[in-house]
């Protein structure tokens, strides 16, 4: 059964929220060594209860903390969606060595994020 395994939270300086989150709650945030500037969150230690995150940019007004669900297939869960009437906000691409991700609406307007494993994604 798929399972929300990441959270993102975006905002307009993520440094300062870097700090925010790290003195606030004690979670661990480090710039990331990837293709674009953004930086991971660990909320716990390893088998603790709980999912760890990430912090970004806002691309867009109204732009907010968006949860990711680990599926085994990002395209098939995309035509799930359109016949359930969702829709996609922002198609698949990769994330370079991690794997496959969509943005996709509910038909509420909730924004949610699917995330396909590839270590091989390019």
């Amino acid at each position: 059964m798929p399972r929300v395994v990441h959270f993102e939270i975006v905002g307009d300086d993520p440094d300062s929220l870097a700090k925010f989150y790290s003195e606030v709650f004690g979670w661990k945030v480090e710039k990331w060594d990837g293709p674009m500037d953004y930086w991971t969150i660990q909320t716990g230690e390893e088998g603790e209860p709980g999912i760890d995150g990430g912090l970004g940019k806002r691309t867009e007004p109204g732009e907010s903390t968006t949860n990711t669900i680990d599926v085994e297939d990002v395209d098939a869960f995309v035509a799930k969606i359109e016949k359930g009437g969702g829709k996609v906000v922002n198609p698949k691409h990769a994330i370079p060595g991690v794997g496959w991700l969509a943005y996709c609406e509910d038909p509420d307007g909730n924004i949610f994020g699917m995330m396909q494993s590839d270590p091989e994604a390019k």
